[in-house]
């Protein structure tokens, strides 16, 4: 049995009302996607339509934002008054296209504007007050954060002092308190009736400028679209319009810096879609805040000149290059620190990059499905700065909130949080954590819930049907691309594919129907396949090659039912990692022990029967039988016991029996020879040397020694053979130990030279060997 990695749960079939079944029909709709509409909460022809085809009317108004009036004459006055004004946003990619969007905005109007990009490692982020007061000793008069300044008290406090004013837009978590700004323009801000709440921060600055511009600003979407694509917010209602037409606009645009970006990631600008925004051009815009200074972003995105925006995307492309290299080598160290059985991760070193801890905290949670905290160490050995990424069971803001004041500085939301903290501290926060997760009953064993969509069948994963799950694009959070579940299906044709071997690529066959599937960093797992009741889960799609097109399953997860057996014989099996948990390592001959690390429970027994009643009474859900036995049925009898899910064969012979056979006749006689002509020979020292002069392999000529022996035909004492004067003369197979031999060479042929679906079928059926 091979559970899954995550908790699946398969939404229940909805009998649609006939009305909606009608709507389904006149829009040519198919009844499968009917019911993950419906499940998305689209369940009305008016929902429907604006889902489908949304328009520049479906956006709300943005003067229904509390303070939007006054924020937008205060911009008015300061533009007529010629003052100098200040765009202080935020160093990732939707603060980049949150600053252009507010910077160009104010430049149509012909206002006078400057934006500034706080550094992580030098300001931090949100409003800085040495910033603050820097910019306004050089003349600024009016401050508009995009992108932050909910929580930014201090530095606004301090522009207020000074006379300038500072008008806030944001969409981040609001505190207890509002910081003292001259507005604040916020989606969910406590006196205002704004209809959608999950704006990004870019939102945010478009809805300003479409009231300052007093007309929707189209040239304007395809930031949009970026910033909210990256920021990971909502892409329902609002935002769905927004990202929808912001693609079209990047299809037809003209952004000289984006279409640039875009080629130089081998992308096809007329074919742009959100998964290429989200996993190629915002990492991109990322990497540069994450390791330094934003602004080339802003430069990029706002220039008429080619040159100088191909030099600009040729650097972010670099800087990009660099982060992935210093991510994976974090990665690679962060894996090693971590104990697989905590159920919260927690991982401090010296020397990591604090702007990338983030996403190495995110690759952790994936992997091992429990909370991930990265930090990295001063040089001092006195603070920890770092990153947490948590799964839905734990709100790891809230969690950690209880103990804020043990962080110098501390942030986040449920899923994520950012924090600061004497190293003194990190036993302590983890120590906190556990108790919060027993106090709360969170149970992380199950792993993180994978939301299945529809049950299908192989023969329903048609390119008709998957062309037409596009409709439901584009995907995001709360619009997830959909999952499907295949059960009970077959695997064939499966193979690791790529340079390390590190992807599997295989079929799913169902009732002669046959589906083409890949399983990304999966290809460690590829001894799972083709084994037992298959379920596989994933996300469909088309793959084009040629000219030829094929459904294709972007596998995310899958179980096997029943009892699985894993076939490690050979050299290459030896080099396989078993897992420990819950494992009998079963041994017939104690020679054996020593070929396995002592770290595994071992065991080694009289009888089969006393074996398989430790078996029966232990936890034992796995057994690996590591040598070859005398009686081939006590295999099929342990392998029977229990509740036994996993059987792995190694199967190592000491003796290689099969491989060295039992000597020839001519071989014998050579031996027989040899010991009549010495007076005694050492065996226990010279044994290579007399094999060598035999040109006998040394297993054999040790069995064959043994036979004589067994006949009496020699003596051994202490290591030395001598021969007997005048022995009996017996045919070898009156020897028991070449009956037990034979039998053995029987036992080897069968399981270590068998295929493994022989040898699966014989373990849990009757038929004898």
């Amino acid at each position: 049995m091979k559970k899954s990695k995550y908790t699946w749960q398969l939404r229940e079939q909805s009998e649609l009302p006939e009305e909606f079944s009608t709507i389904l029909t006149n829009e040519q709709i198919n009844p499968l996607l009917g019911q993950i509409l419906w499940h998305r909460g689209i369940q009305s022809q008016e929902a429907l339509e604006m889902f489908l085809r949304p328009t520049v009317e479906n956006l709300y108004d943005p003067f229904l934002m509390y303070d939007m009036e006054k924020t937008i004459i205060r911009i008015q006055d300061a533009v007529a008054q010629g003052e100098k004004i200040l765009v202080y946003g935020d160093y990732d990619a939707d603060g980049i296209t949150s600053t252009t969007v507010m910077k160009e905005a104010i430049e149509l109007i012909g206002g006078e504007v400057d934006y500034f990009l706080p550094n992580r490692f030098i300001h931090g982020y949100g409003p800085n007050v040495a910033v603050f007061k820097e910019q306004i000793e050089n003349g600024v008069q009016l401050i508009i954060t995009v992108d932050n300044g909910v929580a930014g008290h201090e530095a606004i406090n301090y522009a207020t002092e000074q006379g300038i004013d500072v008008i806030v837009t944001d969409h981040h978590e609001l505190p207890l308190e509002l910081p003292n700004a001259f507005s604040i323009i916020h989606p969910k801000h406590p006196q205002g009736h704004y209809p959608f709440g999950d704006l990004a921060g870019v939102g945010v600055a478009f809805k300003v400028a479409t009231a300052l511009l007093g007309e929707l600003p189209a040239e304007f979407l395809d930031l949009v679209a970026v910033g909210t694509i990256a920021d990971l917010v909502s892409l329902t209602d609002e935002n769905r319009v927004l990202v929808k037409m912001g693609l079209e606009m990047i299809q037809n645009g003209e952004r000289i810096g984006l279409d640039i970006l875009i080629h130089l990631a081998e992308l096809k600008k007329e074919s742009i879609s959100e998964e290429n925004i989200g996993f190629t051009i915002a990492p991109r815009l990322n990497a540069l805040g994450r390791l330094g200074d934003a602004a080339p972003g802003v430069e990029l995105m706002t220039t008429f000149d080619e040159e100088e925006a191909e030099q600009i995307a040729l650097y972010i492309n670099s800087q990009n290059d660099e982060r992935k290299e210093i991510v994976a080598t974090i990665t690679k160290e962060a894996f090693e620190l971590i104990e697989p059985t905590d159920s919260i991760h927690i991982v401090a070193k010296k020397g990591w990059h604090e702007g990338v801890l983030g996403i190495v905290a995110g690759r952790i949670m994936q992997e091992t499905g429990k909370p991930a905290l990265v930090l990295t160490i001063d040089d001092q050995d006195e603070f920890a700065k770092g990153s947490g990424r948590s799964v839905s069971a734990l709100n790891l803001f809230d969690a950690l909130s209880e103990i804020r004041e043990d962080f110098t500085h501390f942030g986040g939301h449920h899923m994520a949080a950012g924090m600061t903290l004497p190293v003194a501290n990190i036993q302590k926060v983890q120590e906190h954590l556990l108790n919060y997760l027993e106090i709360n009953q969170i149970d992380l064993s199950q792993g993180q819930e994978l939301m299945i969509d529809e049950s299908l069948k192989v023969s329903e994963a048609t390119i008709p049907f998957i062309q037409q799950l596009k409709i439901l694009a584009p995907f995001g959070t709360d619009n997830p691309v959909p999952n499907f579940l295949f059960e009970d299906v077959s695997i064939e044709q499966s193979r690791q594919i790529g340079a390390d071997k590190s992807h599997l690529k295989f079929q799913l066959s169902q009732a002669g129907a046959k589906l083409d599937a890949i399983a990304f960093q999966m290809g460690n797992q590829a001894d799972e396949f083709g084994q037992g009741v298959t379920n596989i889960a994933g996300q469909l799609s088309i793959n084009e090659w040629n000219g030829n097109k094929k459904p294709q399953l972007m596998v995310n997860d899958f179980s096997v039912d029943g009892v699985q057996l894993f076939d490690f014989r050979g050299k290459n099996g030896r080099q396989k990692e078993i897992p420990t948990k819950n494992t009998l390592y079963i041994y017939f001959n104690k020679e054996s022990k020593k070929l396995i690390d002592d770290q595994a429970t071992q065991l080694l027994f009289s009888t089969v029967e006393e074996a398989v009643a430790i078996i029966e009474t232990s936890n034992s859900q796995q057994v690996v039988f590591v040598d070859c036995p005398d009686d081939i049925d006590s295999l099929k009898q342990i392998t029977q016991a229990g509740k036994i899910e996993r059987v792995y064969v190694m199967g190592i012979s000491q003796e290689e029996a099969y491989l060295n056979g039992t000597g020839t006749r001519e071989q014998y006689a050579q031996l027989y020879t040899f010991v009549r002509q010495q007076e005694q020979v050492d065996v226990r020292y010279k044994l290579n040397v007399v094999a060598q002069h035999l040109k006998i392999q040394e297993k054999l000529l040790i069995f064959m020694i043994q036979v004589f022996f067994d006949l009496g035909f020699v003596t051994i004492e202490n290591g030395v053979l001598r021969k007997v004067e005048s022995p009996e003369n017996h045919p070898l197979t009156e020897s028991k130990v070449y009956q037990t031999r034979l039998k053995k060479i029987k036992i080897e042929e069968f399981l270590l030279y068998s295929d493994r679906e022989t040898l699966q079928q014989w373990l849990w059926n009757e038929e004898e060997v």
